[in-house]
């Protein structure tokens, strides 16, 4: 069982900014962070050391990356329980919409969460910890 504030949250995303800021953020709260760049780093990262939740953007080396890689981590016997929280600026940088409005929309999606950039640190630390404790229960 890991300690919540000692959990390591693998961020993925292409925005080295996005990375750094949000890295600075969780590492404040307590959380261990790894960070990559794609999916592809990231599932190398996952296998050095699984982490206990991932924060992917939506879009990276193509306009679904962040859903493919989504549906793979679901998909995977090894990181299946992986909480996975969605992050995207798709909204206000193309104008398009994939908030999901339903429970089921977002179990589609493949993800536990998902937020619009710029991230609000204080909604995304409140919902990173539920998904860690609700994770947590599952494995007891």
């Amino acid at each position: 069982m890991v300690e919540i504030r000692s959990a390591l949250i693998l961020l993925v995303d292409d925005d080295y900014d996005f990375l750094e800021v949000n890295r600075l953020i969780l590492e404040r709260a307590g959380y261990r962070v790894a960070t990559a760049a794609d999916p592809t780093q990231a599932l190398r990262k996952m296998q050095e050391e699984k982490p206990d939740l991932v924060i992917t953007d939506l879009m990276m080396t193509s306009l679904d990356s962040g859903f493919s890689f989504a549906r793979a981590l679901k998909q995977d016997p090894v990181f299946g329980q992986i909480p996975v929280i969605m992050t995207t600026s798709v909204s206000s940088t193309l104008g398009l919409d994939f908030r999901p409005r339903t429970a089921e929309e977002q179990a589609q999606m493949h993800v536990d969460a998902y937020f619009d950039k710029p991230l609000d640190a204080r909604l995304l630390l409140a919902k990173i910890e539920e998904l860690l404790t609700t994770a947590q229960g599952n494995e007891e």
